[in-house]
């Protein structure tokens, strides 16, 4: 793992004078005490603001170790967690948060990530008890109710899943992480009209992020329009990846006659 901040110190030393007379030695009974070495620190906060940059195997290097540091550091197993879940690693990502809760049950950030991590390894059902939780902490934080919006919608829940969708978007309108989560609802039922219409205003919102557009464009190709979906894909991602992701967009794309294929359709074939 790279460092993430290296300091580098230069030491000058000045010509000492030549002295008349040694120093005298020091008696033969003293000893001078060896230094203590000192123990490995923990990081400073703008470390710890910098190792958001890295990627999701240095990041769980260096929260792992803050973690070891000081096991009661919540931040710490908190972004340990998310490291981990970026690297698929959802059961270990899930212990890592749960040991927050062990002190401190009420962290809507660790509860958070529990529901996360069990969205991510497609077992919804478990996300919707900690996310409940992290919601009646924070009723006004999008977050909880979009969460518990996936895990219903993963729980064949889908009446409560719009429900917690719409209550995400009415807290954060403006959000286009919230407003693509009820995007991706309506594109696994059927409806990739609405799921354009809403994945439209995402990407027009400042801080969308490239999952919004990418999620536009394979809601196009799923209604057949290859030409506006691969001008987004070819916003973000390499010349040989545009031609893997619209090979892919063709193959899955109806025929002439058939419906539009639905969300999870095409999620399954994945």
């Amino acid at each position: 793992m790279s460092a993430l901040a290296a300091t580098a110190l230069t030491l000058s030393l000045a010509a000492q004078p030549v002295m008349a007379k040694a120093p005298k030695a020091a008696p033969a009974s003293v000893s001078a005490a060896p230094a203590t070495p000192e123990g490995p620190r923990r990081a400073s906060a703008e470390e710890r603001g910098l190792a958001a940059r890295l990627d999701p195997l240095a990041r769980a290097a260096f929260w792992g170790r803050e973690s070891d540091l000081d096991p009661r550091d919540a931040e710490a197993a908190v972004g340990l967690a998310q490291a981990l879940r970026a690297m698929g690693k959802y059961e270990d990502a899930a212990q890592a948060a749960q040991r927050v809760l062990i002190t401190d049950p009420k962290s809507v950030e660790a509860l958070l990530e529990v529901a996360r991590a069990q969205v991510g390894r497609g077992q919804g059902f478990y996300a919707i008890e900690p996310a409940r939780q992290a919601q009646a902490l924070a009723p006004r934080d999008w977050r909880a109710p979009s969460l518990l919006g996936v895990a219903y919608d993963q729980a064949s829940r889908p009446e409560e899943a719009l429900a917690a969708h719409r209550l995400a978007t009415s807290l954060a309108p403006e959000n286009p992480a919230a407003l693509c989560n009820l995007a991706l609802f309506y594109a696994s039922h059927g409806d990739a009209r609405e799921a354009e219409t809403l994945l439209r205003a995402a990407a027009a919102k400042p801080g969308a992020t490239m999952a919004v557009r990418q999620n536009l464009a394979l809601v196009l190709g799923l209604q057949g329009r290859f030409d506006e979906a691969e001008k987004l894909v070819r916003q973000d991602l390499p010349p040989e990846a545009v031609a893997n992701n619209m090979a892919f967009l063709r193959a899955a794309a109806p025929g002439p006659a058939g419906p539009p294929r639905s969300w999870d359709s095409v999620r399954t074939a994945q």
